[in-house]
């Protein structure tokens, strides 16, 4: 898995019989010059194909080395592997339109020829000949997994975008979409401010002051007040999109953006809780909510979220069995063994499909 912060491929080695068991897992950090690579193929440019499609080979090249670095790491011969259930690199979604689609490069052909192990990929496009937005696919595994008979909850992943799966007690359709951004902006902002990667726990962000003009130019965005479904990716939400909105607000120091910023991705969740919870019984509301993905990590966005819901438990995936940082890459091999095992992967009240399908395509080993 490597989502759209681009910060690093993950891999993680399970064992699916009743319940999923994790091994091991894995994670090779993704150098700023190749993040920098990818995120020139998220918008239009020159050369596009030709670029796209050495990237294509060079990610193929890094998602193998993860996987066989991984079955180094636990002894595992790669001939004992069923399958590798890769992702990809998103570089453009686009589900809208006659004709949508949405692109994730990394060759399979790659992975399957470097592991010998069979490789699915391409998980989203028979979703989208569907009639679907070919995303959020990971709520059909939070379903799945993480459903309790006793309490509605939702599970947040802040990746760089952010979703939420309201998963409900009862036999009443899983909901899922994409919130809008989780760590895309405040990522971006940091490395150009400080040069750094990420804001480390959320400090540098906690440092400073929201400014609520700013904050409301950011919620007018048209995205956030659409109806599920719904995805989105780096091709609304980016640095153009924001520095955009910043252009009447250069008063403002560095530290206030990036508040902001942070307020902006709590508020968007929070939003989308209410979203979820109006479709739920006023005196059965959603009182747990289990973040994972790189957002679990930081404590200023933990905290803000507990404040804005306060009559709810707002903790990590951990506590319900899953490390927050492997969520997705356990989702993807999941969805592997669907795919092999001819089993429906979408879900249609989330993607808007028009009926389950069997996702992705299947590569082969030796």
């Amino acid at each position: 898995m490597s989502g759209t912060s681009i910060d690093a491929i993950d891999a993680v080695l399970i064992q699916i019989s009743d319940q999923i068991s994790i091994i091991d897992s894995h994670s090779i950090q993704i150098p700023q010059t190749l993040k920098d690579t990818i995120l020139g193929l998220c918008s239009s440019g020159e050369n596009e194909i030709q670029r796209a499609f050495k990237l294509d080979r060079e990610l193929g090249h890094l998602f193998a080395d993860a996987a066989l670095a991984l079955c180094t790491k636990t002894n595992t011969p790669p001939n004992t592997i069923s399958a590798i259930g890769s992702h990809g690199q998103t570089i453009r979604h686009a589900p809208h339109g006659k004709n949508p689609f949405s692109l994730q490069i990394a060759d399979p052909n790659t992975i399957a020829e470097r592991t010998g192990i069979t490789t699915v990929a391409d998980f989203r496009r028979r979703d989208i000949a569907a009639g679907g937005q070919g995303a959020p696919l990971v709520p059909a595994f939070h379903e799945d997994v993480f459903k309790d008979g006793n309490n509605n909850r939702a599970i947040i992943n802040i990746g760089g975008m952010a979703n939420i799966t309201l998963v409900p007690k009862s036999d009443m359709p899983t909901l899922g979409f994409d919130t809008g951004p989780g760590n895309v902006l405040l990522d971006y902002w940091v490395y150009k401010q400080k040069n750094q990667k990420f804001d480390y726990n959320g400090e540098w962000a906690a440092s400073g002051k929201i400014d609520t003009s700013l904050l409301n130019t950011l919620l007018s965005e048209p995205y956030l007040t659409l109806q599920p479904p719904k995805s989105t990716g780096r091709e609304r939400f980016n640095s153009d999109w924001l520095e955009h909105q910043l252009l009447n607000f250069s008063h403002l120091s560095t530290v206030d953006v990036q508040a902001t910023l942070t307020a902006f991705t709590c508020q968007t969740i929070t939003d989308a809780v209410a979203m979820c919870n109006s479709k739920l019984e006023p005196s059965d509301l959603v009182k747990e909510i289990y973040i994972c993905g790189g957002g679990a990590k930081n404590g200023d966005i933990m905290s803000r979220l507990q404040t804005r819901l306060p009559n709810t438990k707002v903790a990590s995936t951990n506590e319900i069995g899953i490390a927050p940082d492997l969520v997705e890459s356990v989702a993807f091999a999941w969805l592997a063994h669907r795919t092999i095992n001819r089993l429906s992967g979408n879900l249609t009240s989330v993607t808007g499909a028009q009926a389950q399908r069997v996702l992705g395509a299947i590569y082969c080993g030796n």
